[in-house]
């Protein structure tokens, strides 16, 4: 798989992309969870239903970029990179937070307690779900990569379009952002191209943003004739919109990485994992510090939310600058023993 951008361009720009993905996931937990607490919505919450159809859609699109080279190697490398990779962060912050939350959930009962955390290894805990299934798209195409490119793309979105509701998250989150890992896996050079396109032409890309704002905008918000959902939820408009919408995110990247300005999301992006593992205690304690202290009440839920997602955004990514090269450095870097094969140089994945 080749790219229009050399290594520190392709990069940057991937990295730009990825912070703009988790700032939007943890906005979303954030702002959802300050106005269920207080059981009133301010403006972020107009932003948290905006980004909806293209949050997770662009995120598992941009993780699936890089699939092309690291599917072509042994098995042996491809399960380090690619499935023992996530599978250990995803166990180890497993523990941590059902060690926080766990006894809680079960109601003070031992058996229920061992119930549910045996539960945890084959139904994803809470906000982790992100990186189980990125283990499990990745050995899927890796077992299906005989398959014509747009055979299995085709069969990807037909999951997607059929809105599988079976109570099981694994199966759920599976048909509903399958198509969109594929996507960037068998689209990786187009979307590369589409990057190097809109960092040249930056009046143009300007111009398709806007058409595609309204678009989303529109179909975001407007109510559909099915109870309780919006156009961007009806089948076949939610894939569209998703793929436009991760589209534009990369549009957006490129631009910014193009004008130096993605300095601080590159940033965030380039330690997306560490944010996605570790946001969920600043932004609950950030959280409670509102609500308990009445501060909610003077800078308003809107204001609050920004708050509470910068702290879950900047906490985390402080904490692991604290800690790089420490005895704690397994929290968000994988040991030596805990590889199958000969660590990468140069993680791009995920």
């Amino acid at each position: 798989m080749t790219s229009p951008f050399s290594s520190a361009e392709r990069i940057a720009w991937v990295d730009a992309a990825k912070g703009i993905c988790i700032i939007l996931v943890v906005m979303m937990h954030a702002t959802l969870g300050l106005g269920e607490a207080v059981e009133r919505e301010g403006w972020m919450h107009v932003v948290v239903a905006f980004a909806k159809p293209f949050r997770m859609p662009d995120f598992f699109l941009v993780s699936g970029l890089f699939l092309g080279r690291a599917i072509t190697r042994d098995w042996r490398t491809f399960a380090d990179r690619r499935i023992v990779h996530f599978l250990y962060f995803y166990g180890l912050w497993y523990v941590i937070q059902f060690a926080l939350k766990g006894w809680s959930l079960a109601g003070g009962d031992p058996v229920e307690f061992v119930r549910l955390f045996a539960l945890g290894f084959i139904e994803p805990f809470g906000t982790l779900w992100f990186i189980y299934m990125l283990a499990v798209y990745s050995v899927t195409v890796k077992l299906l990569q005989r398959l014509p490119p747009l055979v299995l793309l085709a069969g990807a979105a037909a999951l997607q379009i059929a809105h599988v509701e079976s109570g099981w998250l694994v199966i759920d989150a599976f048909c509903a952002y399958f198509a969109y890992f594929v996507a960037g896996y068998v689209f990786a050079p187009r979307v590369f191209a589409i990057a190097a396109w809109a960092g040249r032409n930056a009046l143009p890309a300007l111009v398709g943003l806007a058409f595609w704002a309204f678009v989303n905008g529109f179909a975001a918000f407007a109510p559909s004739s099915f109870a309780g959902q919006t156009v961007a939820s009806l089948p076949g408009v939610s894939l569209i919109l998703g793929l436009a919408g991760a589209v534009a995110i990369t549009t957006v990247a490129a631009l910014l990485t193009s004008r130096g300005w993605a300095g601080p999301l590159a940033y965030c992006g380039e330690r997306s994992l560490v944010v996605y593992l570790a946001f969920f205690l600043p932004m609950a304690a950030t959280r409670a510090i509102l609500v308990k202290t009445g501060l909610v009440d003077a800078v308003g839920v809107g204001w609050g939310a920004a708050l509470v997602t910068a702290a879950a955004v900047v906490i985390p990514l402080v904490f692991e600058r604290l800690v790089r090269g420490t005895v704690l450095d397994f929290l968000f870097v994988r040991p030596g023993a805990c590889h199958i094969a000969a660590p990468a140089r140069l993680a791009q994945a995920g």
